[in-house]
């Protein structure tokens, strides 16, 4: 099973947005929520790509 780095990050975004409030607790949380955002990221970008088959059409005469 792989996992979706791209669907963390968006989540983890989103836990970010709410910690908006100026107290300590959401500051320190926020902080944390880059880290872990920023090392997402690292390792959804490391992940190989997924190899397409490319198809080739036709080249011909058009009716």
């Amino acid at each position: 099973m792989t996992s979706d780095f791209s669907a963390a990050r968006v989540h983890l975004d989103r836990a970010y947005h709410y910690l908006r409030g100026d107290d300590p607790m959401s500051q320190r949380g926020r902080e944390a929520l880059d880290l872990l955002i920023e090392a997402v990221a690292v390792e959804e970008f490391k992940q190989p790509s997924q190899n397409a088959e490319v198809l080739m059409f036709p080249i011909g005469r058009r009716f």
